[in-house]
């Protein structure tokens, strides 16, 4: 099971940066590989296959756990919270998917490292919890936004310059930015009490993207564009070109131009758009061949 899985022990703040130095020792896996692996696990429940998985993706947990440390919470706190939602990820991840471990474990690390951020700052506000959280981790870039220095309280017009980006009212915007200011401390802050300990912004890493998550983003974008056009393919001809023309072209056409084109009315172009979408959609979410989608459709209503 995953529970068996053994991690590197994630140290308090004296040892962040040994940590992040001996993650790295972990190995990339190419995308067969990590395949492969994946697939034990998820057949076999093989825990040596998940423990390779979860090891080689530690550094993209602490590169995102580190986008919040401005936070006031300790890195390895948040680092820690982000492994368990790394294994979480693992433990659902399906190969046949077709898309990297990264691209689906990194929406489950954040939200695991956000949900610790917000319960350790008790944010729950009846009534305006979505509308707290979104101004709570925006903030900050609005202020930069603006060029208004991240510290000290804000003027009236400052609020309101950042109540128009955020939506949030004026009187919140100043509340949240005095608890953020509260809790801010310096990247000049040492690490430890010892001498030539160094400093926290030591142990920060480049957050700018990897030559090999530059390459994951493009085959993944060349993946979402390929499977869009065998979706696309597979339409019958008079679906295929009122979605291409509905939600495709820049120019679009009215429901009542294509129906005058088609003659057919309105209604019945909106209707066939729609089934289009819905096709669309199966395809391109569903694990089985096009084929079988194809029947499956067909035995369903969706002509």
């Amino acid at each position: 099971m995953m529970t068996t899985i053994r991690l590197p022990t994630v140290p308090g703040s004296d040892g962040v940066a040994h940590y992040l130095g001996e993650i790295w020792n972990f190995p990339f896996l190419g995308r067969e590989e990590e395949r492969l692996l994946a697939e034990r696990w998820r057949d076999r429940g093989d825990s040596n296959a998940a423990h390779l998985l979860v090891t080689s993706h530690l550094r993209l947990v602490a590169k995102i756990a580190l986008k919040y440390r401005n936070y006031g919470l300790p890195v390895a706190d948040l680092i820690s919270e982000g492994n368990i939602g790394l294994m979480k990820a693992v433990k659902k991840f399906d190969p046949d998917r077709k898309f990297r471990l990264s691209t689906y474990a990194m929406w489950w690390i954040k939200a695991a490292v956000v949900e610790h951020i917000l319960q350790s700052w008790s944010m729950v506000k009846l009534g305006t919890v979505a509308s707290q959280k979104k101004l709570f981790f925006s903030l900050r870039r609005s202020k930069s936004r603006l060029n208004i220095l991240d510290n000290g309280d804000l003027t009236f017009d400052q609020a309101h310059r950042i109540s128009e980006i955020t939506g949030a009212p004026a009187n919140d915007v100043m509340h949240m930015n005095r608890r953020l200011s509260a809790r801010d401390f310096s990247l000049n802050a040492p690490l430890t009490h010892e001498e030539d300990s160094g400093e926290f912004q030591d142990i920060l890493i480049d957050e700018k993207p990897s030559q090999e998550t530059l390459f994951e983003d493009r085959q993944e974008k060349e993946l979402r564009c390929r499977m869009l056009r065998d979706a696309i393919a597979a339409l019958p001809e008079r679906q295929r070109e009122i979605f291409s023309a509905r939600r495709l072209h820049e120019s679009r056409p009215t429901l009542e131009e294509l129906g005058v084109h088609y003659g057919i009315s309105r209604e019945r172009v909106r209707q066939i758009d729609a089934q289009a979408f819905e096709r669309v959609k199966k395809i391109i979410t569903s694990p089985e061949p096009i084929d079988k989608v194809e029947k499956s459709a067909k035995d369903g209503g969706f002509g």
